[in-house]
């Protein structure tokens, strides 16, 4: 019988979400619901599995971690693009790599929610109504005839691009291989970097993380704000120069930042972003719905199904 561990499944969910007895006979599978760091305790805890399914990045395999797990044979991934994987580190150790497909809508939807939710301070608002003796403290920023930036107008981009064009928020995309033509597709208009960060009221991401990528918002774009702007990151955290971010919103040179990716996941107790009273913070949430995980779990089974009888479905290649 094979063993599969289930990685990082912080909310306890995965058992309920997945018809996993159909597999009893085959799979003995086993749930952890805490998350390790150090690559000799993942090695340790995994050593006597043949199986693992990761919940996108929240553990990464790279050569040196496969490289202590000799007894692996099938890594599952939720999503078919994962770089927190090693896949040709896997492939030359003769572990095979499966995805899943993903939904696209959830995370437009969170990144709309830190945009009203900076817009209107409702997290502030909250907070100080149920400490009592606070009315009305903030004054909210409408977003009719606000300028909507939008950085990658791809799968996840066109959707948030839309429901700024349906808020009557005027609505302009930059990415380095976009068109006119394109914009012009979704209703938009396609600026250059400069004036994007330079005149937009939000500016959201929405591109992959990958070498050319990562770093794309720096410490320049940043500077290009306008001191009322908001920055929201529902992608990966490595996309903008986060210590440039941060001292930003230290001196207040931004309006805010709505963040649910970050450098360093889980983030650190002590990182400066959960003292900083001019961001909203969410735990990398952008797919974390129930939908999304019944996609992604019912598709590892099936995987982990074809490959027991040799021929791998959803494979991840070099």
């Amino acid at each position: 019988m094979y063993r599969a561990a289930i990685l990082d499944d912080y909310q306890s969910a995965a058992p309920g979400l997945a018809d996993w007895d159909q597999l009893k006979d085959q799979i003995e599978f086993v749930f952890f619901s805490d998350h390790l760091d150090n690559e000799s305790d993942i090695a340790a805890r995994l050593k006597d599995f043949d199986i693992v399914l990761m919940n996108r990045e929240r553990t990464p395999f790279l050569k040196s971690q496969l490289d202590q797990l000799p007894n692996l044979k099938l890594l599952l991934t939720s999503g078919m693009r994962n770089f927190s994987i090693d896949v040709a580190a896997a492939a030359a150790n003769e572990v095979t790599v499966c995805g899943t497909e993903m939904l696209g809508y959830p995370t437009p939807e969170l990144a709309w929610g830190l945009i009203i939710s900076l817009a209107r301070q409702i997290p502030l608002e909250d907070r100080l109504l149920r400490e009592g003796g606070y009315w009305q403290t903030t004054v909210g920023m409408g977003l009719r005839e606000r300028t909507l930036g939008v950085v990658g107008l791809g799968r996840l981009g066109t959707p948030v691009a839309k429901i700024g064009l349906a808020f009557e928020m005027n609505v302009v995309a930059w990415s380095p291989n976009l068109t006119a033509e394109r914009a012009a597709e979704v209703g938009v208009k396609c600026v250059s970097k400069d004036d994007l960060f330079a005149e937009a009221d939000f500016i959201t991401l929405h591109m992959p993380l990958s070498d050319r990528s990562r770093g794309i918002v720096g410490a320049s774009d940043i500077q290009r704000m306008k001191p009322t702007a908001f920055l929201i990151n529902t992608s990966r955290g490595p996309l903008i120069d986060e210590a440039a971010l941060v001292t930003a919103l230290e001196t207040k040179a931004i309006g805010g930042a709505g963040l649910d990716v970050f450098d360093i996941e889980p983030l650190p107790l002590d990182h400066a972003f959960r003292r900083l009273a001019n961001t909203v913070l969410t735990p990398h949430l952008g797919y974390v719905v129930e939908d999304n995980y019944r996609v992604a779990f019912a598709q590892m089974i099936e995987n982990i199904e074809a490959w027991i009888k040799g021929s791998p479905t959803r494979v991840m290649t070099p």
